[in-house]
């Protein structure tokens, strides 16, 4: 479990990051959504110790991130964003160093090496220097780094981004053999949604909502989203087009007026909440 309370971050830059946030995480797969400087990174970084905050404190399973970080560590494996493997080292080399950096003995970190690399479909590239490495396989070492530690809790930092969709799925596939808890950040609803049983909407450094996607949703029930590629008035611009919910049973009367009319997405916590979204 994660306890947050009163979390703040407060940059050189005077950028406030996080507004005194307070949550609490139950879950075991929880995602955090939002757009860029919502905040993710920042809460991210600060749970897994990377970070002080400016104020505030978090427990993870019951230690103090200001007291007890080097307890957490031991516990805990962190995957950021901006990760970028060493170029000639192989797969296999860089899970034996990092898991000997961790404590493990040289055998057993032969031995979790070997079931990760395999558990991610990265078996046979063992030996491949990372320069060698697609996209995909690069994010699907570091899965593998975080599926060998055996660490009680996983952070993934947006962990597909920029990746192709079969490279995407590859890494999804990977994620869901962790059998540690997780807490990853995404910008993809889909991914959200699939890797993860609770979700955390953040915009401008608070937390909108928070819950299962059934309860975040929960205000959209029975709406529909209706669409206007042309200025429309009362209705909120998004990119390049204004958009209105209105109940399911008046659908129909739009569509008759030259509208389209979506489903209900995990997006419309965006642009309900985003500022105007530049197209």
């Amino acid at each position: 479990m994660i306890e947050i309370y009163g979390l703040k971050k407060i940059y050189d830059n005077r950028v406030e990051a996080l507004k005194k946030i307070t949550a609490k995480i139950l879950r075991k797969r929880t995602a955090i959504i939002g757009r860029n400087g919502a905040g993710k990174t920042t809460l991210i970084r600060i749970l897994s110790t990377q970070l002080m905050p400016t104020s505030g404190y978090a427990l993870i399973n019951g230690l103090n991130i200001l007291k007890d970080e080097e307890e957490i560590r031991k516990k805990v494996s962190c995957i950021p964003q901006e990760a970028r493997p060493v170029g000639l080292l192989t797969p296999y080399e860089h899970i034996l160093i990092y898991l000997t950096a961790r404590g493990y003995s040289f055998k057993n970190a032969s031995e979790e090496a070997r079931k990760a690399l395999k558990d991610v479909n990265l078996w046979e590239n063992r030996n491949t220097p990372a320069d060698e490495l697609s996209g995909g396989m690069k994010r699907k070492l570091f899965v593998a780094m975080a599926l060998a530690s055996n660490a009680e809790l996983v952070f993934l930092d947006e962990p597909t981004t920029g990746l192709d969709p079969l490279s995407r799925l590859e890494v999804w596939t990977a994620i869901k053999g962790l059998g540690s808890d997780l807490v990853l950040t995404t910008h993809y609803m889909e991914e959200a949604q699939s890797l993860a049983d609770e979700l955390i909407f953040m915009e401008d450094g608070t937390i909108i909502k928070q819950g299962t996607a059934e309860e975040v949703l929960s205000e959209f029930k029975g709406k529909v989203r209706v669409e206007s590629r042309k200025p429309v008035e009362s209705w909120k611009r998004a990119g390049g087009l204004y958009i209105k919910y209105v109940d399911s049973e008046e659908a129909h009367e739009y569509v008759k007026m030259g509208y389209d009319v979506k489903q209900i997405t995990l997006e419309d916590l965006f642009l309900k909440y985003g500022v105007e979204i530049e197209s």
